[in-house]
């Protein structure tokens, strides 16, 4: 059976029309960010973001145009039932570590953020041991976002583990041949991001053995259906997660979530937020369910960025969309 044509892209008048130009203040500092924008588009089939981290070029932040394009005009594949979240420590003092964990009632699992440009091996372990002390049993899952080198990687997982096994490390160092060695050196299995959402060839961790796990997130890599072939392509088990996204980009993550039967996904960072476009969605025994949550019209006229950010990222979409229209295609992709 001959597989349907891609529609065609929407114009940039049509994608702007349509948008909403949104600044969210943080309730925690993450990744170095107080205030997190994103342009969300009100589509025929649905809402969509389009939310790169404002230090992305143009070549790499057409993927995320792709993907809220692909929410808005094409529409989410159908998926019901209920995902299983982590909740995500950033980089805080270990006395803080209580008043964010209570911020996810009933999770089991936990994202800590270790690595942080300036901090200590001996702060990221006393922050997972606080964890380990306040939830006994809990998986406990570290992210160095390539902080490390090989050999402070593997002296990082000699020290956070002596007190308890980690579930996996997310890519502690920068190259795919470094995770590769760490991996033959450790006992707590790896997982990549930065190497599969960032690479050109995301399938090399794969071929050159420098994963267990692979964590995937559906805005970085064009949506939700580019998201499920490379899940399957790769092979390897999943674990989605969010790129900082608002409550619509939550929708998506989800969505790809119960498709690629994930791990405890990494899609309640809506907690992270001090405000955002749609009420917090609940959890209910660690899960969430997939019902799209909708932008509410008065948070967003609350949210609303200044006029000179609404300028600056409505241009953003008129750099990124030509990249699409000469390589990526949008639909069935």
């Amino acid at each position: 059976m001959t597989p349907p044509a891609p529609r065609p892209l929407p114009t940039a008048e049509e994608i702007l029309e349509r948008a909403h130009v949104v600044a969210l203040p943080m309730a925690v500092r993450f990744r170095g960010i107080t205030t997190r924008e994103a342009l969300l588009i009100d589509g025929p089939r649905g809402w969509g973001e389009f939310s790169p981290f404002l230090e992305y070029g143009a070549a790499e932040s057409a993927a995320w145009l792709r993907a809220g394009l692909e929410a808005a005009f094409e529409g989410l594949p159908e998926a019901e039932g209920a995902v299983e979240v982590n909740g995500t420590v950033p980089a805080v003092a270990p006395g803080e570590v209580e008043e964010i964990l209570e911020r996810y009632p009933g999770v089991s699992t936990f994202k800590v953020k270790v690595a942080e440009r300036g901090q200590s091996l001996a702060q990221d372990t006393a922050r997972v041991n606080r964890v380990r002390a306040l939830r006994p049993g809990a998986r406990i899952r570290v992210d160095a976002n390539r902080g490390w080198s090989v050999e402070e990687a593997v002296e990082a997982e000699r020290a956070l583990t002596e007190t308890g096994e980690l579930e996996y490390i997310e890519q502690p160092c920068r190259t795919v041949e470094e995770l590769a060695e760490v991996r033959s050196r450790v006992r707590t299995p790896i997982a990549a991001d930065e190497s599969i959402r960032r690479a050109s060839d995301p399938l090399r961790v794969v071929e050159v053995g420098a994963a267990d796990v692979g964590v995937v997130k559906q805005a970085p890599l064009g949506g939700v259906r580019n998201t499920l072939r490379i899940g399957r392509e790769l092979g390897l088990e999943l674990t989605v997660a969010s790129a900082l996204d608002t409550a619509v980009g939550i929708n998506a993550g989800l969505v790809a979530a119960k498709l690629a039967s994930s791990r405890a996904a990494g899609l309640a960072t809506q907690r992270l937020f001090a405000e955002d476009v749609a009420e917090e969605r609940k959890l209910i025994d660690g899960t969430f369910t997939t019902a799209p949550s909708i932008p509410d019209p008065d948070r967003l006229r609350g949210l609303v960025a200044p006029p000179e950010r609404r300028d600056w990222w409505f241009a953003r979409v008129r750099e990124c969309l030509p990249y699409l229209e000469r390589g990526l295609s949008f639909g069935h992709g």
